[in-house]
């Protein structure tokens, strides 16, 4: 029976996506509620016209036995050693929890007899904990055979109970305190714990062997030359990195469409005299070259499975991002689950096309991100799935649900609600999810594994606009609701609820699923204003960097937690601090009043030959073979080396 609650038109939501069902499907319909108009009462399980056979069965199906007092009885007094004569009205009151309620052992002749009827009878529901105190505890414990996985994944569907129990009484209960678990006090102090020193000094390292090993490889392969910016390298540190984040997460505020006008320095409006303050254009380049996170010898493909050794390269900032973003923060009630991608168009192995995303061709990520704030705390990068782990006899331990609880392990018990869309869940994977403590609702595909065939058999043929049909099998509810489209949905806690919003029926899971699935899109909406990874790379695991560069500069705002920062001015202000904590020391002008200048010849192209390397003139643009050590420029010795050092 459908229940409706009045509000305003005016808090009507988007319909989620319409959900894939068969092309064939029999003309089926579950028993609509009182309101259906007269021209479909043919479907209704009332009718007195004559329907086929297995129409009859799945009426059949779906009729309101009433429930044996024999029934109740065993189901209160499950386990205790005396049956009680007390019973409550509406409610039943169960002495073990919840979720161990669904594996309770049953009477042999029950269980037969609901089998061969197919009643979809709902079961007394388990309070919550607070409403079981009153009751004494079972003196029996539950047998340990009622939670072995062959009892888990038997699910018996049934219609919904009236009345219906509210979806806060069968909600876990949530009592964390949500938010960043260190205070801060200003932007840069936020990003620092993301990106402490022993994260930098790791990059640095691994940034001077890389370059070595670069310079090494160009000259046994003859490809280095004189001209090379790699001839000009010398070892990074911690203080010039942090100034190269700075200038990146700069490109993010002022944006050009070239690399190159950042270091426009002309006397006009384009000028942006900063940047090269900071660091030349070619040092700036040569560290973008030579960026690197994981030592090229440390990869061996014997010890590293195919994902793994795709992400080698990227693998250590993956780790230590993972393990920072969930350290220090803690996640309130609601929790999206979706996936978001990184552009990228050239080729690579792990690229993945989703039309639905903006960047639509990419590296795709698999993302648990806070619903109302869009924090990302935990991420996994899709480089194909690992099936070595895959059991035909355990429906979790699919690709899919494996992937959902390896982003979710840590999180077991405390009461969070995973919303996800329809690739993710199934009724297996949402029974394991309260087994463990979660909530999870979202849309469904009606052709997964133990959804009751009536449900996946009706097309949107068989409703009118605004009609509901559902089920349950306690823990977990499915409701499928015709609005333009057919939509079903999956949950653990809304029953068959509906609100009447205007002229428009929707179901309560519909609503809240609007509200709460966004968390990943409004993470990616407040990146896409600053978008660090934009600039044209050949590297797809750099490009890649930038992306969770820019994530954890969003996570960092969320972490300050100060409203009077607005996210533009959060940006600005790390910059700034950014430069000033890490500026390399201004030269001593001492040292350049007494250094000595001295003019020298290129080396010999050829050592057999009189012919020396020409590069042009700072002063008169002519080629020369003659230059200056300390300023490493070329210069003609007689007529523009004096003049030079005179004017500078």
């Amino acid at each position: 029976m459908e229940q409706y609650v009045e509000c305003g038109s005016s808090s009507g939501a988007s319909t989620p996506k319409k959900t894939s069902t068969p092309k064939k499907r029999r003309n089926l319909s579950l028993r609509s509620n009182d309101s259906t108009p007269k021209k479909r009462r043919n479907l209704s399980p009332r009718s007195n016209d004559p329907s086929p056979k297995k129409r009859r069965n799945l009426i059949n199906s779906f009729s309101d036995r009433p429930r044996r007092d024999s029934e109740i009885t065993t189901a209160l007094n499950y386990g205790s050693e005396e049956e009680s004569d007390e019973e409550e009205e509406g409610i039943a009151e169960l002495a073990v929890p919840r979720i161990a309620r669904m594996f309770m052992d049953e009477d042999d002749a029950e269980v037969n007899e609901r089998s061969a009827n197919a009643t979809l009878e709902r079961s007394p529901q388990s309070p919550r904990p607070a409403d079981c105190a009153s009751t004494p505890a079972s003196p029996t414990p539950v047998s340990p055979t009622a939670m072995e996985p062959s009892n888990k994944f038997q699910f018996e569907w049934r219609k919904f109970s009236t009345p219906q129990i509210e979806p806060h009484l069968r909600r876990e209960p949530f009592s964390q305190i949500s938010g960043p678990t260190v205070s801060f006090t200003r932007p840069y102090e936020a990003f620092i714990a993301i990106w402490d020193r022993e994260i930098m000094e790791m990059i640095v390292r691994e940034t001077n062997i890389y370059a070595q090993q670069l310079a090494t490889t160009m000259l046994e392969n003859g490809t280095i030359c004189p001209s090379s910016r790699i001839t000009r390298w010398h070892d990074t540190n911690v203080n010039e990195l942090y100034t190269y984040f700075a200038i990146v997460l700069a490109m993010g505020v002022v944006i050009k469409t070239r690399l190159t006008e950042y270091w426009n320095t002309s006397n006009d409006i384009f000028s942006t005299p900063g940047f090269s303050t900071e660091m030349s254009y070619d040092r700036f380049h040569l560290l973008s070259a030579c960026l690197h996170f994981n030592n090229n010898k440390d990869c061996n493909s014997a010890l590293l499975t195919r994902p793994q050794a795709k992400l080698f390269k990227i693998k250590p900032i993956i780790d230590h991002l993972n393990r920072k973003f969930s350290e220090l923060y803690s996640l309130s009630q609601n929790v999206a689950l979706d996936e978001s991608l990184t552009m990228w168009k050239g080729w690579l192995e792990i690229n993945q096309f989703i039309p639905n995303k903006a960047a639509t061709v990419g590296i795709k990520t698999f993302e648990l991100c806070e619903s109302q704030t869009g924090y990302l705390w935990r991420f996994e990068v899709y480089a194909g799935h690992d099936t070595s782990a895959f059991q035909e006899d355990d429906p979790v331990s699919g690709k899919v649900p494996a992937l959902v609880l390896r982003l979710l392990n840590g999180l077991e018990h405390k009461g969070h609600t995973i919303w996800m869309d329809n690739y993710y869940n199934s009724p297996s994977l949402a029974r394991e999810l309260k087994i463990r403590g979660f909530d999870c609702a979202g849309t469904l595909r009606t052709n997964r594994q133990f959804v009751p065939p009536e449900l996946a058999s009706i097309t949107k043929n068989d409703m009118i606009v605004g009609q509901l049909l559902g089920c349950t099998s306690g823990d977990v509810d499915i409701v499928v609701w015709r609005d333009k489209n057919l939509v079903a949905f999956i949950s653990t806690y809304h029953a068959l609820l509906a609100t009447k919003c205007g002229d428009t029926v929707k179901p309560t899971v519909a609503q809240d699923y609007n509200l709460n699935m966004g968390g990943v899109d409004r993470k990616d909406q407040q990146l896409a204003m600053y978008p660090l990874e934009r600039k044209r790379n050949k590297v797809w695991y750099k490009k890649f960097f930038r992306r969770l560069l820019n994530a954890s500069v969003l996570n960092s705002y969320i972490l300050l937690k100060n409203q009077s920062w607005a996210h533009r001015k959060f940006r600005k202000a790390l910059i700034t601090d950014l430069f000033t904590a890490h500026r390399a020391p201004a030269p001593n002008s001492k040292t350049i009043a007494t250094s000595v200048h001295s003019p020298a010849q290129y080396s010999s192209i050829n050592p057999k030959k009189t012919d020396r390397l020409r590069r042009q003139c700072v002063v008169c643009k002519k080629r020369t073979v003659t230059y200056c050590k300390t300023c490493q420029l070329a210069m003609c010795t007689y007529t523009c080396y004096e003049p030079y050092h005179t004017a500078h």
